[in-house]
């Protein structure tokens, strides 16, 4: 007979078996922990091989170490004909199916839930990707990871039955590890989950990306190297008072961002009208790289080998100033000719270069002193792309990782909060919405949750 309590109700046996409803919430949790587990690693995995054969190629082919080192080998006639056949090889391979998915894909995916990501027409708009990045054409390689890691979650989670709350969280999830791995950015990449891909702090979604970037990060860190990918470096703030001058950067940087979102707009218009469609327009987009890498090589590539030049003290005035304009006009044509990539990275060196021209302007007026310029260049990569993507704790965050500088922490939050607040106010949206609203559907973050709206 069972002992009661107090009031005579009968209390619960100390032990037992569990009933059916906790052996199937202890099942559902234990399959959702290993298909996180299984995301996580597939995405870093993925982001190491993508890395690596990158560099085998560069290697293999080219005798180089990195693209932008193979395309300055090259005469002048092979840097205009090598993006072209790149820019050729990513059509064929990115037409060969007809799901058009990206980044604005992912976001959708994960806000509403109904978007069919497949990881096979990933892989081959991967493969499309690394084509026309080994080739020296201007995108990114994060655009490639991040799907990866999203659809990567959406299929495993379609496999093994699970629910569509679960998906979106997996979705998310792969998301995380897979800009971790691309930037070696931990913090970084929770935050653009949580600012850019679910535009709110869901406590489900911000767990599963913790234990996703864990172990992404771990991956890449064992294969790759740790540290950050542009080195070490001393950066500092001279005075408080100099927080006026960032405060300036920010709103030189949104300026700058909406002149860059718009030419990518204006480009992606004209090949349309162009009605060449695939492989053609991302052939001649590799044909304009090509010509204009003649003069100006430091446009190639995802402008990671150039930031670290600028970063270094190594890029004079002038070849800074052409390749601000040359890098988005680079990019435009890449990205706006259907090549499936990043944007990401590329708007880093336009940021960095932009501001690294701020600080050289502020030095010969007397401002700061000479040596400190290259602050502002870090000023700029966070303020441009927070412009760019409307998360300004992501870019902030992400470049404080990449300087590991804490006096840098009040100028890069401030620089990106002007920008994005000005960004904003000038009507210009994030990259990845505008994506979306071409599209017809977008969305409105309110303090009572997300307003969806159609078009």
């Amino acid at each position: 007979m069972q002992a009661s309590d107090a009031h005579g109700a009968a209390s619960a046996p100390d032990s037992g078996p569990p009933s059916a409803p906790d052996a199937r919430e202890s099942a559902s949790f234990l399959r959702s922990a290993s298909t996180l587990v299984l995301v996580a690693a597939g995405a870093g995995l993925f982001a190491v091989a993508f890395r690596a054969s990158l560099a085998a190629a560069y290697r293999g082919v080219f005798h180089a170490t990195n693209v932008l080192d193979a395309i300055r080998a090259l005469p002048a006639w092979l840097r205009i004909v090598v993006p072209a056949l790149g820019g050729l090889a990513a059509g064929i391979l990115s037409n060969r199916r007809a799901a058009r998915q990206g980044v604005g894909n992912v976001m959708e995916a994960v806000a509403l839930g109904r978007v069919h990501l497949s990881v096979v027409a990933t892989a081959w708009r991967a493969m499309a990707s690394w084509m026309a990045i080994a080739t020296g054409m201007s995108i990114g390689r994060e655009g490639p990871l991040i799907e990866f890691g999203a659809s990567l979650g959406a299929t495993i989670s379609r496999a093994t039955e699970l629910p569509i709350e679960t998906t979106r969280v997996l979705v998310s999830a792969g998301t995380a590890a897979g800009f971790a791995a691309a930037y070696n950015t931990p913090f970084a990449a929770l935050l653009f989950v949580v600012e850019t891909m679910a535009g709110i702090v869901a406590l489900d979604v911000v767990l599963a990306a913790m234990v996703a970037i864990v172990i992404g990060t771990t991956i890449t860190r064992a294969v790759v190297g740790g540290g950050p990918i542009y080195g070490l470096r001393a950066f500092a703030l001279g005075s408080p008072v100099e927080l006026l001058l960032y405060g300036l950067v920010g709103v030189l940087a949104a300026l700058t961002a909406a002149v860059f979102k718009r030419m990518l707009d204006w480009s992606e218009r004209l090949w349309r009208v162009t009605r060449l469609g695939k492989p053609w327009t991302p052939m001649l987009g590799g044909l304009v790289v090509g010509v204009i890498a003649v003069f100006v090589p430091e446009v190639v590539g995802n402008g990671y080998e150039p930031l670290h030049l600028v970063l270094d003290q190594r890029l004079g005035l002038v070849v800074m100033a052409s390749l601000l304009v040359l890098k988005m006009v680079a990019t435009s044509a890449s990205v706006g000719s259907g090549v499936p990539g990043g944007v990401f990275t590329p708007t880093l060196l336009v940021g960095g270069v932009f501001g690294a021209l701020c600080g050289q302007a502020f030095a010969a007026l007397g401002f700061i002193a000479p040596a400190s310029f290259t602050s502002y260049a870090l000023a700029g990569m966070a303020a441009t792309t927070a412009a760019s993507i409307h998360a300004p704790l992501t870019a902030a965050v992400m470049i404080f990782e990449l300087s590991g500088d804490y006096p840098m922490a009040l100028p890069l939050l401030f620089a990106t909060a002007v920008a994005t607040l000005l960004s904003r106010a000038l009507g210009s949206e994030s990259v990845y919405m505008a994506e979306l609203r071409r599209r017809g559907i977008g969305w409105t973050l309110t303090l009572d949750g997300r307003l969806v709206e159609r078009r």
